[in-house]
């Protein structure tokens, strides 16, 4: 009776997913909504700083505001207590998450 022999064959390395966000931007294209730079107004300047920031810095930079100052009510972590600069953002005392976007865009210009 002949036996089979086996011989594991060397599984072929994945290639990793080609990157085309660096592509496109070295290519020229025009950036999308979120990545232009925009200029925030004097009250927003004061917890992002005045230069031009793509939108998604800006509301990343309020976000490090808000966890810094703890800021979130603790029993709906959906609001946002605002503190003096934040006050004069969203022109109120509370702001839900969801609503933030809105009075951020309202302090920012292309």
């Amino acid at each position: 009776m002949a036996t089979k022999t086996t011989e594991k064959k060397a599984a072929a390395p994945k290639s990793a997913p080609k990157k085309e966000t660096a592509t496109k931007a070295a290519s020229g294209t025009k950036p999308n909504a979120l990545q232009q730079p925009l200029k925030p107004s004097p009250e927003l300047a004061a917890i992002v700083g005045d230069n031009p920031l793509p939108r998604g810095e800006v509301v990343s930079k309020v976000w490090e505001h808000i966890k810094k100052h703890n800021l979130q009510n603790p029993e709906n972590k959906r609001e946002i207590l605002a503190d003096d600069k934040l006050k004069k953002i969203f022109g109120k005392d509370k702001c839900s998450m969801f609503e933030m976007n809105k009075h951020l865009a309202a302090h920012l210009k292309s």
